[in-house]
């Protein structure tokens, strides 16, 4: 029996039916979008440790500059650079020839006026001279006695002797030239007084105590490490450069070790606790900003202030909270808005 045409229709029907099925589904598949995958970094507050290398110049803190404060002939100038020299010995004297002539007319104008005044004080008691007359030599007295204790101190500045055992740094003059008042002729320095100047940043130097223990080199002395402390912060930052100068004191001073040297020094500072977050987290235009997934999932363009650098991490200022996750890797065609979904970081990923 031939079928029907109905049913052949009803057949053919049902048979593109079942065909177009797959191909609306792969179809549907195909129209909905991949997932935007990113890593994230959940922000939160770190303790962190900063470890800086910073060069500084060694520099003696003990330094007496020798000056002439009378003019003169330099008599005797026996130092040289390098030379040692004693605490007390001579470092430098001036022709005092005519001072002492001076000293000595001095000596002879006081003990005449100590002989005038007695025979005015012995007239007084008998009311045979007046008492302005007694007043009068009374005051040459006390003058004559004030010049020759200038002309003794004036004697004492042709010599000056080494306050303190110590090197000669610098010699400017020599044995018979005239030397006007305040010359610099000698320098004399301690060198067991030797500190290291550093420049640091406001930011480093406010995280930075008196007495920390610091690692220093000194490359003309090779590889060595020794051992130094912060003994000095100065209170004040240059408000051009923002830095300040920090004193490292070596505890003991390595033998070789001489002013102007190049130090380096090795710095670890305790800082606060503060948001940090990787530095591949950064993005940069006309600024710098972060991409920022929310509670949704979707992504937000947040501008920061960041602050110090410390190895692959930045601290932020500005911008973040504790417990917002940043993204770190996916950033290609990343926009705001964005619905993204997180993965697990490389790094924490079994093998």
């Amino acid at each position: 029996m031939r079928p029907s045409l109905f049913a052949i229709l009803i057949s053919s029907l049902l048979f593109l039916t079942g065909c177009d099925q797959p191909a609306a589904q792969s179809n549907e598949q195909q129209r909905q979008p991949r997932p935007h995958l990113v890593e994230v970094y959940n922000v939160n507050f770190e303790d962190v440790k900063l470890d800086r290398m910073r060069t500084g110049t060694l520099r003696a803190t003990t330094r007496f500059r020798v000056f002439a404060q009378e003019e003169g002939q330099l008599a005797a100038l026996p130092w040289y650079p390098g030379d040692t020299v004693n605490q007390g010995e001579l470092l430098m004297a001036l022709d005092d020839s005519l001072l002492r002539s001076q000293i000595a007319r001095s000596r002879a104008e006081l003990s005449r006026a100590e002989r005038d005044l007695e025979r005015v004080r012995s007239l007084s008691q008998r009311n045979l001279t007046s008492v302005e007359e007694l007043q009068k030599r009374e005051t040459e007295l006390e003058i004559a006695r004030a010049e020759l204790a200038i002309l003794n101190t004036r004697l004492s500045f042709t010599r000056t002797e080494a306050p303190f055992s110590g090197v000669i740094t610098e010699r400017l003059s020599d044995p018979g030239n005239f030397a006007s008042k305040n010359t610099h002729l000698l320098t004399l320095i301690d060198p067991q007084s030797l500190v290291v100047d550093l420049q640091l940043s406001e930011q480093v130097m406010t995280h930075l105590n008196l007495e920390d223990l610091v690692d220093i080199q000194l490359d003309a002395l090779g590889s060595q490490i020794f051992m130094g402390k912060v003994s000095r912060i100065y209170p004040e930052i240059d408000p051009l450069t923002r830095r300040g100068q920090v004193e490292i004191s070596l505890d003991p001073v390595p033998n070789g070790a001489l002013p102007g040297q190049l130090a380096r020094v090795s710095l670890t500072a305790n800082l606060q606790q503060r948001i940090m977050i990787p530095f591949a987290a950064l993005r940069f235009e006309q600024g710098e900003y972060v991409y920022v997934m929310n509670e949704q999932q979707r992504i937000e363009k947040r501008e920061v202030i960041t602050g110090l650098r410390v190895a692959d991490r930045v601290e932020i200022l500005e911008g973040l909270t504790a417990n917002e996750a940043v993204v770190i890797r996916g950033f290609m065609g990343l926009t705001e808005g964005r619905h993204v979904t997180p993965v697990t970081p490389l790094s924490e990923r079994g093998s």
